[in-house]
């Protein structure tokens, strides 16, 4: 894994949730893990990944996630043995 994908995992998965996680950054995180990224309707993006289809919304006009999406993702991320 590269350090800048690292790097995001630690911000994911700190306690509280950080409300400074980019978007981007995740997004290139979950495609490092396999994900098959696909555009929806609106701002929802549809991940697959761990045989699991998750619909996150792309956050606008801000880049970062709000610290309840990350919360979400890292409760998704943990339960299938992601870790930082």
């Amino acid at each position: 894994m590269k350090a800048k994908h690292a790097k995001t995992l630690s911000l994911i998965f700190s306690h509280p949730a950080s409300g400074n996680v980019r978007w981007n950054d995740v997004e290139a995180l979950l495609t490092a893990l396999g994900a098959d990224i696909i555009e929806a309707a609106g701002s929802r993006i549809r991940v697959d990944l761990f045989n699991q289809v998750r619909v996150f919304h792309r956050p606008h006009p801000s880049p970062n996630m709000d610290k309840g999406a990350v919360a979400n993702l890292r409760d998704w991320l943990e339960a299938n043995g992601v870790m930082p």
